[in-house]
């Protein structure tokens, strides 16, 4: 009995984390790049449950596997490209592949797909929190105006052709060895420059969250914490029970 209701509450607290995720990415639907995540939980291990006799235990039956509580498992990020949408901004980038930008976070170099940017009171390029964007060499990229023309390897320079400088996209061996920081930038070793990358100017990546997949996931996870929630509640009722029963005896 105690153990099916430790079962019941390791799959509420899952279910909770599951619902998190899926909040998390519904709140960023409209946020430019934003890739997403897919929580994950797993058990213990398994074990085989048999059936024997009260005194005879000699003609076992096996009635098939059980598995302890679950815990969290892996969160999985989806890096799948979202689809492009011209802005008409001067300072709006999406890159169109594999790769992405480098930022000076204030951990250090991070990266993301998130292509709007804007200029700080110095004029360098950076992202809406002041994480100034990088060159192909780790530079920060000094514009000073935002009447700039850029081409498809990020080479800007202004309305008159004077090179101002280059975007730089990174790319990593294994974006599945990235993880996501608290300000929502990726994080991880052994960036390379890319070469041949594709940047389109005036354009944003939108985020590649499928919404009516996320919803009909949320509604799944709602019905099987709010299950496990009313069964727990059987178990708590019947544990009292048996409580008080046996301590009337």
């Amino acid at each position: 009995m105690f153990k099916g209701f430790y079962n019941l509450t390791s799959g509420m607290v899952s279910q909770g984390r599951r619902l998190d995720v899926i909040s998390n990415n519904m709140a960023n639907v409209s946020t430019s790049g934003y890739k997403a995540d897919t929580y994950t939980d797993s058990t213990f291990r398994e074990y085989m449950v048999s059936r024997v006799g009260n005194k005879d235990k000699r003609n076992s039956a096996e009635i098939g596997p059980a598995s302890y509580i679950l815990a969290p498992s892996q969160l999985y990020t989806d890096y799948a490209q979202g689809s492009l949408e011209q802005t008409g901004m001067p300072l709006d980038f999406a890159i169109e592949g594999d790769g992405f930008f480098a930022v000076q976070s204030g951990n250090g170099v991070a990266y993301t797909r998130a292509g709007s940017f804007a200029l700080d009171d110095e004029g360098y390029l950076c992202q809406p929190d002041g994480s100034r964007i990088l060159d192909p060499n780790g530079e920060e990229i000094s514009l000073g105006t935002d009447k700039i023309h850029a081409d498809a390897s990020g080479v800007i320079s202004t309305e008159d052709g004077l090179y101002l400088g280059q975007i730089g996209v990174y790319s990593f061996a294994d974006n599945a060895q990235l993880q996501r920081n608290a300000q929502g930038y990726f994080t991880g070793g052994g960036a390379q420059a890319a070469t041949g990358a594709s940047l389109h100017w005036k354009t944003q990546e939108r985020s590649n969250i499928d919404l009516i997949q996320q919803m009909t996931g949320m509604m799944t996870a709602q019905r099987a914490f709010q299950s496990a929630a009313e069964v727990s509640k059987m178990y708590d009722q019947l544990m009292t029970k048996a409580a008080t029963n046996l301590g009337n005896v």
